[in-house]
């Protein structure tokens, strides 16, 4: 009976220890904020039940005004029939910030079963009040960044994008980086054509930037952006002189004040519309500089940057036909990928290979950083003693500006006579060398023979004439498709109203995503674009001239009902006033999402039947 009391204990043991690894306690907090807003600080358990969780009670630079508010999600889904499921439990307190700085969250612990479970910390940043911010009254929310563009004239100090540079004065090969950042303080409807400029003259090397980042405030100027990066690239300078970095543009479709405000529940509010916007970047130019010719060592590999050397030999003492490698490991930050190899001077009785080169590194804003790995291999044929001399490594140190050698030992190897020689004449390189004249002659051709009529000709047969014909019958089908394509695009109206349906479905299916994750700004945004964007491809007119006046006249041309036109009209109304509501219920959005797949899907359904 004991033995099951200990075998049970130790499967109670491993089955919560088995929970416990899937249990985690992180925080979530925004990166940025502005003095005297309130901002939402949560700390999120996924996989168990907590209690007595603990935050301290003071958080430098901010004041706690609520909290802990606690709120619980559960989920779960069946593939294939496996059933798994989900449960997370939210902390939400209700901060104040009252210093401007970078300050840190903290982390909090929480008691899930007997164990006690830590958070993370998080850095946040308090930016200055705008400098065009109006003085709020007690108890009011401050707004992070203010706007004065209207339909008419977008302010050009209210959107911009700025092609951002690490340094401007560089070295020939010397890294530099290029961040084009969009700043704005208006909502974005839309995005156009964008267009960066080209790098003539420079060896680039583009960043991969999350598909998900989300938009940050930057005070700039005085003002504060909401901001995020389009572009970043790494760009090595291939020649001297001033060269200059043309302008990029983008094009974006803003929310701006229409200058009408309507009667609302909330009181008046500001009725918004579109307004088209191209921003370009201001030229740069970059001072490149050549690298100096005095010192510079004759076999210098092209390398610039920070760089350590690691030399390595696989044997010294081997027999002879063994295979020898010798390994250069160059680690460190500059243009690794640009760096020559290195001489190796072997012995002529060597047999050599080319070298295999791999690289492992990353972009960082100095250069590329890590490590450029070149191994050679070669074989000695003959016994005996024989010196590798030693293996330098120039390169541009930009630490010190100046030209630096590092160098690997001079290697002396120790070849004994191969105990094979001899005995197998098809891979003994040195066997082969003794052989005697007579014996010289080797490798005979052995096996089947075919033979060819010496009266038949290739001209004039049928796979002559097939050469000739198949290229042009697949010339004259190309041709004809081509034309056709052609004809297809040029038609843009017919397209864009073929692919309405679908681009609106993509943006449903992102809408159904934020709304899964209750994020109602976000399940409201995508919602509009969908069906914004859909009339706007169906009836051939741009967002920035559709309104709800032309909907119905255009609609009611297509055939379409009072009903369904209700039925839009219904769906943006809802939209646009659920943006502004202070909360809204998970059932009203349920609802809108099923209301606008259903006017899609009846639109569709009704302009087939037209047709």
């Amino acid at each position: 009976m004991k033995k099951y009391l200990i075998l049970l204990t130790l499967l109670l043991i491993s089955i919560s220890s088995i929970f416990a690894d899937n249990i985690t306690f992180v925080i979530s907090a925004p990166a940025s904020t502005v003095k005297g807003a309130q901002i939402q600080l949560q700390y999120v358990l996924k996989g168990g039940e907590g209690r007595e969780i603990h935050v301290p009670d003071e958080i430098k630079g901010f004041d706690v005004l609520y909290g802990p508010s606690v709120s619980q999600m559960y989920s779960s889904s069946n593939i294939n029939g496996k059933v798994t499921s989900e449960s997370n439990i939210t902390y939400t307190y209700l901060l104040l910030a009252k210093e401007e700085g970078t300050f840190t969250l903290p982390s909090a612990s929480v008691k899930v079963g007997g164990s006690n479970y830590k958070s993370n910390t998080a850095q946040i940043k308090v930016l200055p009040p705008d400098k065009n911010a109006q003085p709020q009254q007690p108890g009011q929310q401050v707004k992070p960044t203010t706007s004065s563009s209207t339909a008419g004239n977008v302010n050009p100090n209210d959107a911009f994008v700025r092609a951002i540079f690490s340094k401007t004065k560089v070295k020939e090969q010397e890294a530099v980086t290029v961040t084009f950042r969009f700043y704005t303080v208006l909502n974005i409807r839309d995005v156009g054509k964008i267009q960066f400029p080209e790098f003539e003259g420079f060896m680039t090397e583009d960043f991969e930037l999350p598909a998900n980042r989300q938009m940050a405030l930057e005070h700039y100027n005085g003002r504060n952006y909401y901001t995020v990066d389009v572009k970043k690239t790494l760009l090595f300078p291939q020649r001297s002189g001033k060269m200059t970095i043309p302008s990029g543009t983008m094009e974006i479709v803003f929310e701006v004040a229409s200058g009408k405000k309507v009667q609302t529940f909330f009181g008046p509010q500001e009725v918004m519309t579109e307004a088209k916007k191209t921003l370009k970047t201001t030229p740069v130019t970059i001072d490149v500089s050549a690298l100096p010719i005095q010192n510079k060592p004759a076999n210098f590999s092209g390398g610039v940057g920070d760089f350590s050397f690691k030399p390595s030999i696989s044997a010294e003492k081997i027999k002879a036909n063994d295979a020898v490698t010798i390994k250069l490991d160059i680690t460190g930050t500059g243009n690794l990928k640009l760096i020559k190899n290195p001489e190796v001077k072997f012995p002529k009785d060597f047999e050599t290979y080319d070298p295999n080169v791999k690289n492992d590194f990353k972009l960082t804003e100095n250069g590329l950083s890590g490590t450029k790995s070149i191994e050679y291999m070669f074989i000695p044929r003959y016994p005996g003693k024989f010196t590798i001399p030693a293996i330098e490594f120039p390169y541009f140190d930009t630490r010190t500006s100046s030209y630096k050698t590092v160098s690997s030992p001079s290697y002396t190897l120790d070849v004994d006579k191969d105990p094979n020689a001899g005995k197998n004449v098809s891979t003994s390189y040195s066997s082969q060398k003794e052989l005697e004249m007579e014996q010289d002659i080797r490798y005979l051709k052995t096996g089947n023979y075919s033979f060819t009529d010496p009266q038949s000709f290739f001209a004039g047969s049928l796979s002559y004439l097939l050469w000739y014909l198949i290229p042009l019958v697949l010339f004259i089908t190309f041709t004809i498709a081509y034309r056709k394509q052609i004809k297809a695009n040029a038609d843009i109206a017919m397209m864009r109203t073929r692919k309405a349906n679908k681009v609106a479905t993509k943006r449903l299916k992102l809408a159904k995503k934020y709304l899964q994750m209750q994020q109602k700004d976000s399940f409201y945004e995508k919602i509009l674009r969908a069906v914004w964007g859909y009339l706007s491809d169906k009836l051939t007119i741009p967002v920035a001239d559709l309104n709800r006046e032309n909907i119905e006249i255009e609609l009611l041309k297509y055939g379409v009902g009072d009903d369904l036109i209700s039925q839009f009209i219904n769906i943006l109304d809802t939209g646009e006033f659920a943006r502004y509501a202070p909360s809204e219920s998970g059932h009203a959005m349920d609802d809108l999402y099923n209301n606008t797949v259903d006017a899609i899907g009846k639109m569709e359904s009704t302009i087939k039947k037209i047709k």
